[in-house]
Order: C-alpha cells, then sequence, then structure tokens
C-alpha cells in the first residue's frame, strides 16, 4: 500500500504529510533505540517510536522509512518539526502505546492486502 493510501486509512494524525507519498508502507517496526533502529529497520517501514527529536528525523532520512509514527501522545520539537519537513519526512502521531499503534500499522497493511 503507499504512503497515501495508508495515511487515508489511519487514524493517525498527520503533523507533517512529507514527500514521496507513493512510496510502499511495507511493515509495522517498533524501537526507541536510535542506534538499534538505525542497523535493523527496514526500508519501507512505518517505525512507531516515541522518540520525537532532530535525531529521529535523521535516522528516518538514513534509513528510507516510509514514516514515522509518535505514539503515546508524543509530539516533535521545534527543530524536528523542521527538519522532517526540509527532509520530506512523513510524520503521524497517536495516543495509542506502541505495541497498540504497531498493531494498527498491522492490520491497515493486512487488510489492504486481502483486497
Amino acid at each position: 500500500m503507499t504512503k497515501q493510501e495508508f495515511i487515508r486509512s489511519s487514524n493517525f494524525a498527520v503533523i507533517n504529510e512529507g514527500d514521496n507519498l507513493n512510496t510502499k508502507v511495507e511493515t509495522p517496526f517498533c524501537c526507541d533505540l536510535l542506534s538499534i533502529a538505525m542497523s535493523k529497520i527496514p526500508v519501507g517501514s512505518a517505525w512507531v517510536t516515541v522518540m520525537g527529536n532532530i535525531n529521529t528525523i535523521a535516522v528516518a532520512t538514513l534509513t528510507e522509512v516510509a514514516c514515522v509514527i509518535l505514539s503515546e501522545g508524543i509530539t516533535l520539537d521545534d527543530a524536528a518539526l523542521s527538519k522532517a519537513k526540509s527532509e520530506g519526512i512523513t510524520i503521524l502521531a497517536t495516543e495509542l502505546p506502541i505495541f497498540e499503534a504497531a498493531y494498527q500499522v498491522y492490520q491497515i497493511i493486512r487488510d489492504s492486502s486481502n483486497l
């Protein structure tokens, strides 16, 4: 499913729509330790995290994630939001805990592949 389809299918708040809306969203990925995320996150992931700082945007850029989903009501600080906009990174947000947000990502992707 494309990032644009994913955004429309989810209940996540759009913080920054980002670029490349035809990028595929393929799997959820949960991790809050940036060094591990940087080395293990698959390309095309919807990365669910509570890390709302500029380093998260750097990792998202380096790893080519489809989007970052901030869970637990976390927001981006001003520097991170500015960098997300300049880098074209899609940022979504939810009040859900990390696991529930990732499970919702999984369900959206699964349901789209069953159409």
